[in-house]
C-alpha cells in the first residue's frame, strides 16, 4: 500500500512537471512570434522572402519528428526530453542572429526541427501520465502551452515596446527558459524501454491509425491557423472595422482556446473524447456559419469565439488517442504531429489563395466545411477513449510499466 501511494505521488508530481514543460515550450513560441518584425528588418528580407523563411520551421519539424521516438528509446524518456527541450529553448537565439535570408532559413529549420522533436517527446510523456492517472489531462497540458505562449508574447511585446535588441532579448529568454525547462524535466517519468524491445525506425510512414486520427487534427489545426492569421483581416477588410477591434478579435479567439483547453479535461472525463469532439465540431460549424453570414462585427467575433471553443481540445485528444492506438506511442504521436504541422503550414496560404481567387467569405466557407469533419469522423478517437471505466484512488497510479 505504501508503494502504491508513493507511485501515485510520483505520477502526480510528473503531471505538474510535464505541465511546466508544456508552458516552457509555448513560451519559446510566444517569444519568437513577437520579434518577427525585428528579425525581418535585421535580416533585410522582403515580405515574400519572410514568408518563404517562415515555411522552414514546419519543414524542419515534419522531417525531424519521426526521430523523437528513436532518441527516447536510445536515452530514455527523461534524458531525451531534457536534451530535446534544451535544444528547443536554445534555438530561440538563432533567428535573431541571422544576417540574411539563407542564414534565416537554416536557423528556422533548426528551430522547427527542435520544436517538433521536443513536442513529440513531451506529448508522449503526457499520454503516459494520463494513462496512469486514469483521467484526461492532455487538454489541460495544451492549455498550459497556450498560457506559456501568452506569457512569452507579453514579454516579447514589452521588449519590442522598449526597443530592446531581439538578440539580447532572446539570449536572456533562452537562458531563463532553459533553466526552467531543465528543472521541469527533472521530475517527469523516467521511462525506459524493455530489454527486448526493438528500437523504432529512424524514419517511417505514420501507421494507418495515426493517419485517421491525424485527419481529425488536420481539420482542427486548419481552422485554428485560418482564424489566427485571418480573423483580424476578415473584420478589418470584410466588415470594415477599426484596426483595434480587428486585433481584439484575434486576441479573443486565442483566449477562448486557452481557457477551453484548461477546463476541457473535466468535459472529456464526463462525456468522453468522441462526444466532446462531436459537440466541438457542431460549435465550430456554428461559429463558421456566423462568420460567413455575419453582417455585423459582433456576430463575426462571436463566430470566431465559438470556433475557438469548438476546436480547442481536438488536437490534445488526437495526441492522446494516437498514444493509445498502437505498440509504439512515439511513432503514432509523431505521425499525428506531422499531419497537424502540415495543416498549420498549409492553412494560412490556402486561405489567402482562395480569398485572392474568390473572397474571404468563401475561404471561411471552406473552414466551415472542414469543421464538419470533426463531428462526422470523431469516432476514430474511440480507441482508448475516456469512456472506459474510470480508475480512482491509489490504484490509479498502477497501470503501465514502471519508470
Amino acid at each position: 500500500m505504501t508503494a502504491v501511494v508513493y507511485e501515485q505521488r510520483e505520477v502526480r508530481r510528473a503531471r505538474y512537471a510535464v505541465a511546466a514543460v508544456f508552458a516552457v515550450h509555448g513560451a519559446v513560441t510566444g517569444s519568437f512570434a513577437t520579434r518577427v518584425p525585428w528579425i525581418q528588418e535585421h535580416a533585410s528580407v522582403s515580405a515574400g522572402q519572410l514568408g518563404l523563411a517562415l515555411a522552414f520551421p514546419a519543414l524542419g519539424a515534419s522531417l525531424a519528428m519521426p526521430l523523437a521516438g528513436r532518441i527516447s528509446h536510445r536515452f530514455g524518456a527523461r534524458a531525451a526530453l531534457r536534451g530535446l527541450l534544451a535544444l528547443w529553448t536554445l534555438s530561440l537565439v538563432l533567428p535573431a542572429l541571422s544576417p540574411n535570408l539563407p542564414a534565416l532559413c537554416l536557423a528556422l529549420f533548426v528551430y522547427g526541427a527542435s520544436a517538433g522533436m521536443s513536442d513529440v517527446a513531451m506529448n508522449a510523456l503526457g499520454v503516459e501520465v494520463e494513462n496512469r492517472l486514469g483521467r484526461s489531462i492532455m487538454s489541460g497540458l495544451h492549455g498550459m502551452w497556450s498560457a506559456g505562449a501568452l506569457i512569452g508574447s507579453a514579454a516579447g511585446t514589452l521588449a519590442a515596446h522598449l526597443g530592446a535588441d531581439a538578440r539580447l532579448h532572446h539570449v536572456l529568454a533562452a537562458a531563463v527558459l532553459t533553466v526552467l525547462g531543465q528543472v521541469g524535466c527533472s521530475w517527469v517519468l523516467d521511462l525506459q524501454p524493455a530489454e527486448d524491445e526493438e528500437p523504432p525506425p529512424r524514419f517511417a510512414l505514420p501507421p494507418k491509425s495515426a493517419l485517421l486520427i491525424g485527419a481529425i487534427g488536420f481539420c482542427a489545426v486548419f481552422a485554428e491557423g485560418a482564424s489566427l492569421d485571418w480573423s483580424a483581416v476578415y473584420l478589418r477588410h470584410q466588415l470594415e472595422t477599426s484596426a483595434g477591434l480587428a486585433a481584439a478579435c484575434t486576441t479573443g479567439f486565442t483566449l477562448t482556446m486557452a481557457v477551453a483547453r484548461i477546463v476541457g479535461d473535466r468535459v472529456v472525463d464526463r462525456f468522453g473524447s468522441v462526444r466532446t469532439v462531436r459537440a466541438g465540431g457542431v460549435l465550430a460549424v456554428l461559429g463558421g456559419l456566423l462568420v460567413v453570414l455575419a453582417g455585423h462585427p459582433a456576430v463575426a467575433m462571436g463566430g470566431f469565439a465559438l470556433m475557438g471553443l469548438g476546436i480547442a481540445v481536438v488536437v490534445p485528444l488526437c495526441f492522446a488517442a494516437a498514444g493509445r492506438s498502437g505498440p509504439n506511442p512515439s511513432q503514432a504521436i509523431a505521425g499525428v504531429a506531422t499531419i497537424t504541422y502540415t495543416s498549420g503550414l498549409v492553412a494560412p496560404s490556402a486561405i489567402g489563395g482562395l480569398a485572392q481567387a474568390t473572397s474571404l467569405v468563401v475561404s471561411f466557407g471552406l473552414v466551415t466545411v472542414l469543421a464538419c469533419g470533426l463531428a462526422a469522423f470523431a469516432g476514430v478517437l474511440r480507441a482508448g477513449d475516456r469512456d472506459r471505466p474510470r480508475i480512482s484512488g491509489p490504484a490509479a497510479a498502477v497501470p503501465g510499466p514502471r519508470p
